[in-house]
């Protein structure tokens, strides 16, 4: 028998701007296809994350605490190459799509993933007047979505003069301040400036030779700027040159400049070309991370095959 078409929502993450912030594909399915299936339409797609929604209908036994009343989809995410545990920007171009949707009328949703339980909220931006936009004549909802992730923790490690200078080669010979590791097995570097951080000219071939999964580049912001830090995210191992906003490496930013600027709440700057804007508040207590954005729909279809 032939398979149901696939509707998919291509959306533009951490951006009230198409075309910039991070695309991602949003998939509804709405019968089984195979892993094959799944990673052969992301390399199709070829964006940082094509991601496929499941919707749930009974309660899963690792929530038993939440509401059978609260709207549910497995999610899984897929980079051109492989699966990954954790994706921030398209987890909120999920929400994004079904907030917007006939799918969902309320103001939460939870997703079940790899990276267990995790919930999207729909906030209204300011009073009802500031809530609503025009688009070709019609007034939009305008909102935040709010993602509560897990905290990333950041670790010291020993990196000999040789791997900061194998380091610093692959940012194009710039100045290392710090050099640390993810538990999620990112390479997390720090920088001397904000500036720095958007001058960096990437080798990926040398970024692909150093340990770990992916390379963090941080930097405090600049003083004139509104935000508190930079951030860029490079990852060839995952197919991604350089992911455009990146959602899972705000878990470990967090924390880390919680730390060094003593507060929990902060507005980051992802200074990719296509660039992106992250608020941020550390729940230090639970070790969760509240990541919150805007997000845009550029394109609708259907997978035929």
């Amino acid at each position: 028998m032939a398979k149901k078409p696939v509707k998919y929502t291509v959306v533009d993450a951490f951006t009230e701007s198409a075309f910039k912030g991070n695309p991602a594909a949003v998939c509804l399915l709405e019968e089984e296809r195979d892993e094959d299936w799944l990673q052969a339409l992301a390399m199709e797609f070829n964006m940082s994350e094509t991601c496929y929604l499941t919707r749930i209908t009974e309660p899963e036994p690792l929530d038993s605490s939440a509401t059978i009343s609260t709207p549910r989809f497995r999610l899984r995410w897929f980079t051109p190459v492989d699966e990954v545990k954790l994706c921030g920007h398209a987890t909120l171009a999920a929400a994004h799509f079904l907030f917007t949707s006939s799918l969902v009328t309320g103001n939460l949703i939870e997703f079940i993933t790899l990276s267990g339980v995790l919930t999207a909220r729909k906030v209204m931006q300011g009073d009802k007047s500031d809530a609503l936009k025009f688009e070709n004549g019609e007034a939009q909802e305008c909102f935040y979505i709010e993602l509560d992730f897990p905290t990333v923790a950041v670790v010291e490690v020993e990196h000999n003069s040789a791997d900061v200078a194998a380091i610093s080669k692959a940012l194009n010979g710039v100045s290392v301040i710090d050099t640390r590791k993810t538990d999620q097995d990112d390479l997390f570097v720090v920088l001397p400036s904000g500036k720095t951080v958007v001058d960096i000219k990437p080798q990926f071939d040398d970024i692909g030779k150093l340990p770990g999964k992916g390379l963090i580049v941080t930097a405090i912001a600049p003083p004139e700027s509104e935000f508190d830090f930079f951030s860029r995210f490079f990852c060839p191992e995952l197919g991604l040159n350089e992911d455009p906003v990146t959602g899972s490496a705000h878990c470990s930013l967090a924390p880390y400049w919680s730390q060094k600027l003593g507060k929990c709440d902060f507005l980051a700057y992802q200074a990719s070309p296509r660039s992106g804007i992250v608020n941020i508040h550390l729940d230090e207590e639970n070790q969760r991370v509240l990541l919150r954005g805007k997000a845009v729909t550029v394109m609708e279809g259907c997978v035929m095959v």
